[in-house]
């Protein structure tokens, strides 16, 4: 292999697709849990089960990933610096106060479960922008376009759980699902025009340009219509199963969104030449910077 091919960004390997389940089991999950505290009638306990079930199945997705998964306790030591270990410290709580408020009925448990939840969230965020040596993941709108696509996810969850258990739709959760659409497709362009701007590996930038037909098209704008249709005829008998149609393609691109960029977006930075030698140059080199396999 050539110098030339080493000093080029490389696809990491250590996070593969179970590591991307984590992050999308726990952004539905989390989501999901907040609009449940909102949405919160005793006796329903559905969308509190599911989120339970999405965030515990992320986990054992990145329990599986370890090398010697018996030594995953470990995870529990550096809450000083570790993002992963703060989320690793989220998880029980949230899990108790959602255990408590299926048992009692609590509001109070409920609300602290959504707190709780909401944390964890922000800590899978910050687990990614701490990550400086993948371009995609270290740049500082990753944080929000991450906590907005799990509030996305868990949205649009919550409307398709409301159509399949035959509950009345109201009206805010649906025109929630349809603000959030814009807010994380606003996100998801000033992320990208960040990225391109400040430089990243061109085979980064492929991968998530690949995205524009099935996040931002389908994603997006596909169930924004669809909503639009059902929220400006809401007696209409198609109505909460328009809305659900929606909220499934918003969910399904968040997915497809967090799988490409943890998996196949995933390259590292590699090397940068401050000046390219020239040959037969006397005294410090006047070549040009290069960054081998970028985009600038």
């Amino acid at each position: 292999m050539s110098a030339g091919n080493q000093s080029r960004p490389r696809l990491q390997t250590n996070w593969d697709w179970r590591a991307a389940t984590n992050f999308i089991g726990g952004g539905s999950g989390t989501g999901l849990f907040l609009f449940a505290a909102v949405s919160w009638v005793p006796g329903r306990p559905a969308p509190v089960c599911v989120a339970l079930i999405l965030i515990a199945l992320g986990l054992f997705c990145v329990w599986l990933e370890i090398g010697r998964p018996w030594r995953s306790m470990n995870v529990f030591r550096n809450a000083r610096t570790s993002w992963m270990t703060r989320e690793a410290l989220m998880a029980p709580f949230v899990f108790l106060s959602g255990l408590v408020a299926l048992a009692t009925g609590s509001i109070i448990a409920i609300w602290l479960g959504a707190l709780l939840a909401l944390l964890f969230l922000y800590c899978q965020a910050r687990i990614l922008n701490a990550a400086k040596g993948i371009p995609a993941w270290r740049q500082k709108l990753v944080v929000p376009l991450i906590m907005a696509t799990g509030l996305t996810e868990g949205a649009g969850l919550l409307v398709l759980l409301t159509a399949l258990g035959g509950a009345s739709q109201t009206v805010w959760l649906p025109t929630a699902l349809l603000f959030l659409l814009l807010l994380r497709a606003l996100l998801w362009r000033a992320y990208c025009h960040d990225l391109s701007a400040q430089g990243a590996p061109k085979q980064a930038l492929a991968a998530l340009g690949k995205l524009e037909l099935p996040f931002i098209k389908i994603g997006h704008w596909a169930p924004a219509l669809v909503l639009l249709a059902a929220l400006l005829q809401p007696t209409l008998a198609a109505a909460p199963w328009l809305a659900a149609l929606a909220g499934l393609f918003a969910m399904a691109g968040g997915w497809l969104f967090k799988y490409t960029l943890i998996v196949r977006a995933s390259y590292t930075q590699g090397y940068a030449l401050a000046q390219v030698p020239v040959r037969g140059g006397v005294g410090p080199s006047k070549g040009l910077p290069a960054r081998p396999g970028w985009n600038k």
